[in-house]
């Protein structure tokens, strides 16, 4: 019974998480009542509070007395949150928060490089160099371009042995999975980006801290431009 209470409450949650990262209700709209929640999903109220204490918890919503509940400024989010992250693959995320994950992986990948070509144990420069392999084989088409990407930049987090730096490992992958959205990925990796990463993992490998550094704000900085230069083209087609 327990059980079953607790999946109730997360069905609504995620219900809800994913309609406010859709847009369905908007930074300032109210949303039902708990009572019409109740209702609504066909819950207990005790259910629905726990469900609308979880959306709170994650800052998504505000629930007071007279004021209802309603969505908060998306600068409350706990846009580190898990659930928070899959809802926004579920959503509408568009180039404005595709530069807002880049400009963050600006101030995260190169210094895990810069950090992994410090701190890298063995068995972390074999998971980085499976993962080149995997790239590899998508230059080929023998491979999946994404989860090659994703598991060489999932890999170099975890080699820079910083404990912080790995809870990032789920932020990174939805910004990958977003970049994905606004990019022709159907195509296999190229030649030239895997030689980029290529180059990421020699300098780690070969303890140069700095040029890891450098060589990964170099492929952070050339998606970024990229991104930027899409927006530019949007805003003067809406001129």
């Amino acid at each position: 019974m327990e059980s079953s209470h607790r999946n109730l409450t997360q069905q609504v949650v995620h219900e809800l998480g994913r309609k406010i990262m859709e847009g369905s209700y908007k930074v300032g709209d109210s949303l039902p009542s708990e009572a019409d929640l109740c209702t609504q999903f066909d819950i207990s109220r005790t259910a629905t509070r726990e469900a609308v204490k979880m959306l709170t918890a994650k800052g998504l919503i505000s629930s007071r007395p007279r004021q209802g509940i309603k969505v908060v400024d998306s600068k409350h989010w706990n846009l580190f949150d898990v659930d928070v992250l899959n809802w926004i693959l579920l959503g509408k995320p568009d180039l404005y928060l595709l530069r807002h994950f880049l400009q963050l992986r600006l101030g995260i990948e190169p210094e895990a490089a810069y950090l992994a070509a410090q701190y890298a144990q063995e068995d972390e420069l074999t998971a980085i160099e499976n993962a080149l392999a995997r790239m590899k084989d998508a230059t080929n088409g023998q491979d999946d371009t994404h989860e090659a990407d994703i598991e060489f930049h999932q890999s170099v987090l975890s080699a820079s042995n910083n404990p912080f730096f790995i809870q990032l490992k789920n932020f990174i992958t939805t910004a990958l999975k977003v970049n994905i959205r606004f990019t022709n990925r159907m195509i296999p990796v190229t030649v030239a980006e895997y030689q980029a990463h290529v180059d990421i993992f020699e300098l780690i490998k070969n303890k140069k801290p700095q040029a890891a550094f450098d060589a990964a704000m170099i492929t952070q900085r050339a998606t970024l431009a990229i991104v930027n230069e899409q927006i530019s083209v949007l805003e003067n087609k809406a001129l």
